[in-house]
Order: C-alpha cells, then structure tokens, then sequence
C-alpha cells in the first residue's frame, strides 16, 4: 500500500470515528425515550422476526447472551418485551415485544428519522447509494 493511500485511509477512519461518536451524541441529547440504540435495534428485530430466542438477538445484535440479558432487563422492566419458557425445554425462553413496545418503537423510529435527516439529509440519493455500497464492499472482507 502506497504512503498516499495509507494516509488518506488513516483520515477517514478518524472521519468515520467522529461520524459515529456525532451519531451517539445526538441520539444521546435529544433521546427522550430513554433507551439506547440496542435497545431499539433488539424491538426493531422482535416486531419485524417474531418471538426470538436471546441467542438470536445476540447473534443479530454482534452481541453476547450476557449483553442481551443486560440489554433485555430494562425493556423487560418497561413492559416493552416479555419473556416466556418453552412448554417442552423450560431452560429455553423466548422473547417478544409487547404492544407497549410496539409504541415506543413507532416513537424512536420518528426519532431515528430525524437523526438521520439532519446528519445525512444534504446527501443526495445516489450518494447514499454510493457510501453503501463502498461500505457493504468493506464488509465482505
């Protein structure tokens, strides 16, 4: 890799380091809900894949089981999932969101569209098709 080339990855890493601490820090200052982005990323997974055993949320959110039981406990104490035993394998629960989850989902989905707007809303369509697939091609490595 050429001198150049190295350089100019290094700033965008730096670039895209401080486009996600931007991202946490306005979710964080105008997050009313009280959750933070796991939380809403694990009901965004119930409501659209049904009831889910915590080894796949954790599989879905790059996360341990621990981290989802973490995770899990505030949104179980907010009424916003729940959990049940298996009828056949009691050590086996699952997880689903509830109607209250369902709101609140419908509310930081608002939220989140906002964020977006106001982070990439000067970014043309075809440039956002651009940074996804550059970074989707990233991913495959």
């Amino acid at each position: 890799m050429s001198e150049f080339k190295r350089e100019q990855l290094a700033i965008l890493f730096e670039t895209m380091t401080s486009l996600e601490r931007k991202i946490a820090n306005e979710w964080n200052n105008h997050n009313e809900l009280g959750f933070s982005k796991s939380h809403i990323l694990i009901l965004d997974f119930l409501a659209t894949e049904g009831p889910k055993r915590p080894s796949a949320i954790a599989e879905k959110l790059k996360v341990t089981t621990g981290g989802v039981t973490v995770l899990t406990t505030k949104l179980l104490n907010a009424g916003f999932i729940e959990k049940t035993q298996n009828e056949t394998d009691r050590r086996a629960s699952q997880i689903h969101i509830t109607e209250s989850g369902l709101e609140i989902l419908a509310r930081s989905r608002q939220h989140v569209e906002t964020l977006f707007e106001h982070i990439f809303g000067m970014l043309t369509t075809d440039e956002i098709k651009t940074l996804h697939s550059i970074f989707d091609k990233c991913m495959k490595i």
